[in-house]
């Protein structure tokens, strides 16, 4: 690059131009990135709630078989269906947490392109100067 004394002024606006330009694509590839990635954490997020949700639908069948054997003939067997199917409605339960914990909009912010756009914006206020 030139000195920047010796640089005309279409030379510097050709420049700035090209940069500006440059900045632009840059920011652009980093929000497409960032947006595929946090679009893979709610994909995630979605398939362990699925999970979750399923469990959950098996689990009220297994407690719904439990009931009727326990009030039919109160035996172990029956006992024992409903010990499974609390423990499977618990596995349900924690996997939903932890779905809905991962879908948070916190989670699903595009942090390092907000700073990169402050700190771009940031630069050029100062060459502006």
């Amino acid at each position: 690059m030139a000195d920047p004394e010796a640089r005309s002024i279409p030379q510097l606006l050709g420049d700035f131009t090209s940069d500006v330009t440059t900045l632009l694509r840059q920011e652009s590839e980093l929000v497409r990135a960032e947006f595929s990635e946090k679009l893979g954490v709610l994909t995630r997020a979605g398939g362990e709630m699925a999970g979750g949700a399923i469990l959950l639908l098996a689990a009220l069948l297994v407690l719904l078989q439990a009931l009727v054997l326990a009030l039919s003939n109160i035996m172990d067997p029956a006992w024992a269906a409903l010990l499974v199917g609390v423990v499977v409605a618990t596995l349900g339960v924690l996997l939903l947490r932890a779905g809905a914990n991962l879908a948070k909009p916190a989670n699903l912010t595009p942090d390092r392109t907000l700073r990169q756009v402050g700190k771009d914006a940031e630069l050029a206020k100062e060459q502006v100067k």
